[in-house]
């Protein structure tokens, strides 16, 4: 995405994680869930609501999404609400998936 064409919500988002460190791999898997996240919602991630939250992981859940990878989104969620927008009550109830350990054979 060019420069120009990218939208100010993303720039900032990018800004934050620049700011803070993230490695460049990590600012890119941030950028492509948030992206998924509104293609799921139809609309853009900045108007969602906990419930729109809530229903994402259901479908991620549905689609047989594995645990780390709805851990991971979790993470990019709650960093997108919390630390770009400010919005923390979206994500206050999000829970990240425990998986029990498996002992070796």
């Amino acid at each position: 995405m060019t420069d120009e064409a990218m939208s100010p919500l993303r720039r900032r988002m990018i800004e934050d994680m620049t700011i803070r460190k993230l490695a460049p791999k990590t600012q890119h898997d941030y950028v492509q869930r948030v992206k998924n996240f509104a293609a799921f919602l139809g609309r853009s991630p900045d108007t969602a609501t906990f419930e729109d939250v809530r229903r994402y992981q259901l479908h991620l859940t549905a689609s047989g999404v594995g645990a780390p990878t709805i851990n991971q989104t979790v993470s990019t969620l709650r960093f997108f609400f919390r630390v770009t927008l400010k919005r923390h009550e979206i994500v206050e109830h999000t829970h990240v998936i425990h998986e029990p350990r498996k002992l070796p054979v």
